[in-house]
């Protein structure tokens, strides 16, 4: 185990020099002049290791070894890219695990049955771009061109511009989703602190939660605040202050695993002598059961706006994002389960409340994942950790995860 240990963290540490930022931590953004280095680095990490390594056309990197039925494969991996000034373990350790694993399965037990690949995927965060899962979208054939042909960053950089500098270019749409990929199995930090909290080593993730926002836009009227009578104000502040607080009291009742989250609140116009006439906030909605996301949503938009009439101001509410949860595949969820009961690793069957490619893999693959624990649950942040000896238990599951899964009938 103290080999595997060492293993995985230098690994990390050499990935880690491929934008590594002057905050500390990295940053690595899609098509960027790091990203390009540690995609080019890890092709010649697995080319060392005897795989043949290979790009697609949008810039996701595969790394084979070839089993007996060549039209099967096993895929495993994590995103080589990161928020700006992120930390060392989320995505690049799914890459590093698999590399890992799949080198210790081949040298051990030999040519696999089916294709044993890792992929070190192009982008995931939507860091760079407003557009995440570019590359697990690729692979399963859901990208659309026109959905990123008219992006560009917060340079001005076109999407399409920064693409071909880095030397690829559209996939064709018509090619559609890899017919070969019979499981895709990805290990990933659990970016929150439920596993250290309870002192577990393994996730086994059976979901990832799905996702509604909205953005709310309260519209009342701005006066003089020396002047202007208490009960003569349309105050939107005030009336979002009161919305704010019931949608955290109806999410409390729904209770564990709902989450709601205010995260960004606008005023206007922001000055210290006069009543708020305009405010807008955001809010983030999360749940593992579609029904519940809807049921609570609906009560709280019924919420907002019967307490906007109270205050007297006009409410707006515009969803723009609305995600279903994503259940993991139950036949390889029980694998994982079985092996760690077999192996004596201290797991919890639990969600991601955050979003994973494992996500984008589920709707047309059987997709399973594995968390290791991050401490604090510190994430997209330099001081990101997660200690060796979980990292390498992390690997240790998911080697036996994919003998199961490449080498048995």
């Amino acid at each position: 185990m103290e080999g595997l240990k060492d293993e995985i963290v230098r690994q990390l540490h050499n990935l880690g020099e491929y934008g590594k930022d002057p905050g500390g931590g990295i940053t690595r953004l899609l098509y960027s002049k790091p990203w390009t280095e540690a995609q080019a680095s890890i092709k010649a990490w697995l080319e060392q290791e005897g795989f043949e390594a290979r790009f697609d056309e949008v810039g996701n990197l595969f790394g084979t070894v070839a089993g007996t039925k060549t039209n099967e494969t096993i895929l495993t991996g994590s995103h080589i890219d990161t928020v700006k000034n992120g930390g060392l373990y989320d995505g690049q350790y799914g890459i590093v695990a698999g590399i890992i694993a799949v080198n210790f399965l081949k040298e051990k037990y030999g040519q696999p049955l089916r294709n044993l690949e890792v992929v070190s995927i192009a982008e995931e965060e939507g860091s760079r771009f407003p557009y995440a899962f570019w590359g697990s979208k690729n692979i399963v054939g859901i990208a659309k061109q026109q959905d990123v042909e008219s992006l560009a960053d917060f340079n001005g950089v076109p999407f399409v511009e920064a693409m071909k500098e880095s030397g690829f270019h559209f996939k064709e749409e018509a090619k559609g989703k890899r017919k070969d990929v019979k499981a895709f199995v990805e290990v990933h930090v659990e970016q929150g602190i439920v596993l250290e909290k309870e002192n577990k080593s393994v996730g086994v993730v059976q979901s990832i939660v799905g996702q509604r926002r909205f953005t709310v836009n309260l519209v009342g009227e701005s006066n003089h605040a020396g002047t202007t009578p208490m009960g003569l104000r349309r105050d939107t502040v005030h009336a979002a202050s009161r919305i704010i607080c019931e949608i955290m009291a109806i999410a409390k009742e729904f209770g564990d695993p709902l989450v709601a989250t205010v995260g960004h609140f606008e005023v206007g116009p922001n000055i210290v002598n006069v009543v708020p006439g305009k405010t807008s906030f955001t809010i983030d909605v999360r749940h593992v059961n579609k029904q519940e996301i809807r049921q609570f949503t609906n009560q709280m938009k019924d919420a907002i706006n019967a307490l906007a009439r109270e205050h007297e101001v006009e409410a707006e509410i515009e969803m723009w994002m609305d995600v279903d949860p994503v259940p993991m595949d139950p036949g390889i969820v029980q694998i994982i389960e079985h092996i760690c009961i077999e192996n004596d690793l201290n797991y919890k069957m639990m969600h991601s409340g955050a979003g994973h490619d494992s996500q984008i893999f589920a709707t047309v693959v059987p997709t399973a994942m594995l968390f290791v624990p991050s401490h604090k649950g510190i994430s997209h942040n330099p001081a990101e950790y997660t200690e060796p000896a979980d990292l390498a238990v992390g690997v240790k599951a998911l080697i036996c995860t994919l003998y199961e899964l490449a080498y048995k009938e």
